[in-house]
């Protein structure tokens, strides 16, 4: 199958695509209906390598918001997660699934609290929106919900401290992580998180009004010359050996939060209710059949992973490759996988039958690979 995006106002443009096209991005995938970067005409080895020791400006406007206002805005959040949110001040990010009533995952968002009666549920790829929206009208809760004009921008790297302290100020430095501040730009006042989808030290902004895009952009990249910044992307290779999953790929409605790692943040006693609250108690009671591991296979560097590739001990499937990648740094192929009970042992040998139909050998790794 040919690669290729073919644009039209559909997919939607972000407040930074401009920014990026003028900064050369070579390729473009479909988040959430909009455009997200995924290259910049180097390979994606010499990005994960700068990323790791310097700095990157990445677009991300597709993570949008699900805005979720009024006097029940806290009890429709609460009746979307598993996580409780009694103790969460307003300045904190929670990581969280939200589930449905079967217990199966339809987004891992960051959840940010601005206030006792507005939050933000910052999504991956699926609708929540509409699922929020229907919660909300279902259960004749009194809230708004809506997506916002609010464009994640995101610096990551080493050094996306000392270039966002030298933009904004030494106030940038005692955000800590998975808290939330605020900067200046042109006047308005913007929210920061420590955060971001890697491994790596670094911070998003979310940008309120696309007006202000290239504005955001030009003032972080011209600070960012003696940093050697450059423009990026989430990178699969940072992504996998830090074992950060991906909604769509790793995750799904047919996965729950125990398979995935993700049982730690769901309350399982009654002390609050949830969508799938019932169905994740049994999961939990039932134990599982399988669970997310890591895969450290050879065979030389492997083709891209566009499909499932099985995963096999001798001639029995205990599961199959979602996501992998060639890793410089292990000098290995690493990938990720949900593994069939019994299998999931660190060091299991499995042979993993990729595209290009070499059957490579390998075992069952930890996460983070280290």
């Amino acid at each position: 199958m040919a690669d290729g995006l073919k644009f039209s106002r559909r997919l939607r443009r972000t407040p930074y695509t401009a920014c990026a096209e003028s900064a050369g991005v070579s390729s473009f995938s479909v988040v959430n209906h909009m455009l997200l970067p995924t290259g910049y005409g180097r390979s994606v080895e010499d990005d994960y390598w700068h990323l790791r020791e310097h700095v990157q400006i990445w677009d991300v406007a597709c993570q949008r918001q699900v805005q979720i206002t009024g006097p029940d805005a806290a009890r429709l959040v609460q009746w979307m997660i598993p996580r409780d949110l009694s103790s969460i001040k307003a300045g904190d990010c929670l990581y969280t699934p939200v589930t449905d009533e079967s217990g199966g995952l339809l987004n891992d968002p960051i959840l940010l609290k601005l206030g006792e009666d507005r939050f933000w549920l910052s999504v991956a790829d699926s609708d929540l929106l509409l699922f929020a929206k229907g919660l909300a009208l279902g259960r004749g809760f009194d809230v708004a919900v809506s997506e916002p004009d609010v464009s994640p921008l995101a610096v990551q790297g080493p050094k996306a401290e000392d270039l966002l302290s030298k933009v904004f100020g030494n106030h940038i430095r005692k955000i800590k992580y998975f808290k939330f501040g605020w900067i200046e730009i042109a006047g308005t006042q913007q929210l920061i998180a420590r955060s971001g989808y890697s491994r790596q030290d670094g911070f998003e902004i979310y940008l309120n009004g696309g007006h202000l895009g290239a504005t955001l952009w030009d003032t972080i990249w011209e600070a960012g010359q003696p940093y050697n910044i450059a423009p990026g992307y989430p990178n699969l290779i940072d992504r996998i050996e830090g074992g950060l999953l991906s909604y769509g790929n790793e995750m799904s409605r047919e996965t729950n939060p125990f398979e995935v790692g993700l049982g730690k943040f769901c309350n399982l006693n009654d002390a609050f209710e949830y969508l799938g609250r019932d169905a994740l108690q049994n999961l939990s009671v039932n134990g599982l059949e399988r669970q997310i591991r890591g895969i450290l296979f050879d065979g030389g560097p492997c083709p891209a992973c566009t499909e499932a590739w099985p995963v096999k001990s001798g001639d029995l499937q205990i599961g199959q490759v979602t996501s992998a990648i060639w890793s410089p740094r292990l000098q290995r192929n690493v990938g990720l996988s949900l593994i069939d009970r019994g299998f999931w042992e660190v060091g299991q040998p499995v042979i993993v039958k990729s595209k290009d139909g070499v059957p490579r050998l390998g075992e069952v790794s930890a996460l983070p690979f280290s």
